[in-house]
């Protein structure tokens, strides 16, 4: 007696009966408001930091080219001109690497130019054409690939001294925004570049994959637009299978999970006979570890005896222990097949909580898009700075001007004595209040986004918890049933939560920020680290792990609490985790079968789906009629993949919400038992299954425990 009162202590009090308790607290306060003030300043100060990226920000630096003078191609007065012509490519590919030439924005060391429409033919400036004039050679060819401004009847050699006009022109295609040579394109002769040197070979093969994968997309783009009727339906599928799946566990979860418990037993079974079987014929052969030695090869250990009789020992003690537990826990697994029956039964009077995780999947999209675009406007909130810049510095009259000094583009210098002297676009400043504080606006949206992202998941857990408390503490189901109890939970956690939801959140994105960091530093020091280093860097990683699944398994049965009692997250986390250590063999054995269930329910939404998908779009399903034929693809893979990465998505949305479900009635239900005895006075709110499971009763009538309470 003694030591199961310090059992009971040390995992807290039983729950006492309390005569008032009717469901979830109605008359409730606001809980954890320090962290709400917190959280609400906190967003407060993410809106402004929006408002500062969006002030500061220039987000066509990432979306549109600029020419020479800066200005963005297809933007304003380049309307018209979308794509940005190099005239000499090869000077940002051969003096430097790409990488850098990418991290500079793509800006090379010669003229750009905004222009309509790509070359389409390679062409040359011809020596017999350096004595006539601009307009004859480009205009009038309807080569219209000069700087703006060029006078017609400038001569040709003065604007190629000048960059003012293109030397050559190459068959090029546009990507990223950028007329880029072809692979098959033919040089012609071009001073300074050998007549053996390839296109592969001057543009980066990284820059030419581009325009390939520019035509696979254009041929995604048309494989989606071919199917996407055919997707549309293949998720309608998946969307039935899942609900069906919930609705029909009242009737076979029993069956289900006796099926499912055979197979794994069934599956270790065959296991140990294979095992047994490859042993046996490398013991008749004699093939043992002592003729084999010690090897780095792991592969060889498979021709040994000694391996499948390992093997054959480890499944046997699985299939024995299984075999063990169910014998001695069949009572608990009977209570979990009964209360996913009763979660089944909930889910199916409360229909509208299965469509819940669209207004999380909004809302999270709201966050993850807010900061995205926060981020983008940030980076680019740099003013463009502009410099003096000539095509040759070494040229008579350029040796008096400063070159790369800071300049006005709208005003063109007017030394004439430096052949093609102008004001170009170099870069973008990292100056300013914003500039220098970018780092922390950075990781102040980092924490915004993690923050936020957290408490929209803890409040659509809590808002469910609330929904199928209210099921559960019905004493007559389903008169007693709120009329609309998921918005009156969504509501009432609003209202009153906010402030430990944001503290649950808080705890778990300090978590996941730090293994975010020591994942960068991991990868940055990897090729540094020694082997000691790496053992105790994976430690530091292992232990933030299970840190952070601890923490979503507190924080979840937290959420709980606080949807029933309406008390903060504190005393909410320590009340759910006492009650759960005073029921943990029950625990583990609900947890393990559900996980177990949902598993074999995403397999059958997941694997059907993918299966029908695939038969549909490869064309193996005949005879279903002209209007269902299948479409003409170029990679029929692709709406298979979106077919089963969508059955995935709205799978888990729909089992995520039975879940909940059996973890919330698994609360409510080991509160039942320890408040209530079936009395008159104190009868149990469980269903009639349970009880008889349990071998209990209620002393008390239908109804009465209503009017007693009236």
């Amino acid at each position: 007696m003694g030591g199961k009162q310090d059992g009971d202590e040390a995992c807290g009090k039983p729950a006492k009966y309390d005569p008032s308790f009717r469901g979830p607290i109605k008359n409730r306060s606001c809980t954890d408001i320090i962290c709400c003030i917190l959280f609400l300043a906190f967003i407060l100060g993410y809106i402004v930091v929006g408002i500062v990226a969006w002030v500061y920000g220039d987000p066509r630096q990432v979306l549109y080219p600029r020419n020479s003078t800066g200005a963005y191609c297809g933007v304003g007065a380049n309307k018209d001109k979308p794509y940005l012509l190099y005239f000499n490519i090869f000077s940002c590919i051969l003096p430097t690497n790409i990488i850098m030439v990418a991290e500079n924005g793509l800006q090379c060391p010669t003229s750009q130019v905004c222009v309509s429409s790509c070359p389409e033919v390679a062409w040359t400036v011809e020596i017999s054409q350096f004595s006539q004039n601009v307009g004859e050679v480009f205009y009038t060819a309807n080569r219209n690939f000069c700087l703006p401004g060029v006078p017609w009847d400038m001569p040709v050699i003065q604007s190629l001294q000048q960059e003012l006009c293109p030397s050559f022109l190459l068959p090029s295609a546009p990507a990223l925004g950028r007329c880029l040579p072809l692979l098959n394109s033919t040089l012609p002769e071009l001073p300074g570049i050998s007549s053996n040197t390839s296109i592969s070979q001057g543009i980066s093969s990284g820059v030419l994959d581009s325009l390939n994968a520019r035509d696979i997309t254009v041929k995604i783009f048309e494989d989606v637009a071919q199917s996407w009727y055919w997707i549309l339906v293949a998720l309608a599928v998946a969307l039935v299978l899942s609900l069906l799946f919930i609705l029909l566990l009242r009737l076979v979860a029993g069956p289900l999970v006796l099926v499912l418990i055979l197979g794994v037993l069934g599956v270790l079974a065959y296991g140990i006979y294979h095992c047994w079987e490859e042993y046996r014929v490398l013991r008749d052969k004699g093939a043992s570890i002592t003729q084999l030695g010690v090897t780095t090869n792991l592969s060889a250990y498979r021709n040994v005896q000694e391996t499948w009789l390992a093997a054959v020992i480890v499944l046997a003690v699985l299939e024995g222990t299984l075999l063990l537990l169910l014998i001695f826990l069949r009572q608990r697994i009977r209570i979990a097949i009964a209360l996913l029956k009763e979660a089944s039964k909930a889910v199916g009077q409360m229909m509208s909580t299965l469509f819940y995780p669209l207004v999380t999947f909004v809302l999270l999209l709201i966050c993850i898009v807010y900061w995205a675009m926060t981020a983008l406007y940030l980076a680019t909130s740099g003013q463009p700075q502009y410099v003096l810049w000539a095509p040759n510095a070494s040229l008579p009259g350029c040796e008096k001007v400063q070159m790369n000094t800071s300049c006005n583009p709208m005003s063109q210098p007017m030394n004439s004595s430096c052949p093609g002297l102008r004001c170009v676009f170099q870069s973008y400043s990292s100056t300013g209040l914003v500039q220098r504080s970018l780092f922390n606006l950075q990781v102040y949206g980092i924490l915004g986004l993690f923050w936020t992202l957290n408490w929209v998941l803890a409040l659509g857990q809590c808002v469910l918890a609330g929904a199928f408390a209210s099921f559960y503490w019905a004493f007559q189901k389903p008169q007693d049933i709120p009329t609309f109890p998921l918005s009156s939970a969504f509501i009432r956690t609003l209202r009153y939560h906010t402030g430990s939801l944001a503290f649950g959140a808080l705890i778990l994105s300090l978590v996941q920020i730090a293994r975010v960091i020591l994942e960068y530093i991991d990868n940055k020091l990897r090729g540094a680290q020694n082997p000691v280093a790496r053992c105790i860097m994976c430690c530091f990683k292992c232990c933030l792990w299970c840190l952070e699944k601890f923490i979503k398994f507190l924080n979840r049965n937290a959420y709980i609490m606080i949807a029933i009692y309406g008390k903060n997250f504190c005393v909410s986390a320590k009340n759910a985790f006492m009650l759960l250590m005073r029921n943990i063999v029950r625990v583990v054995v609900l947890d393990k079968v559900t996980d177990l269930l949902l598993l074999f329910g995403k397999l059958l939404v997941v694997g059907g789906v993918g299966v029908l998908s695939f038969f549909f779009f490869t064309g193996r399903i005949r005879g279903l009629g002209r209007d269902f034929e299948n479409p003409s693809l170029n990679y029929y893979w692709l709406p298979i993949m979106i077919s089963i990465l969508g059955a995935y998505v709205i799978a888990s949305g729909f089992f995520s919400v039975f879940g909940m479900c059996v973890d919330t009635l698994f609360l409510c239900f080991l509160e039942d038992l320890e408040r209530n005895d079936g009395s008159p006075d104190r009868p149990y709110y469980m269903p009639t299954s349970l009880l008889k499971i349990l071998g209990k009763k209620n002393e008390a009538f239908p109804g009465d425990k209503k009017k007693k309470n009236k």
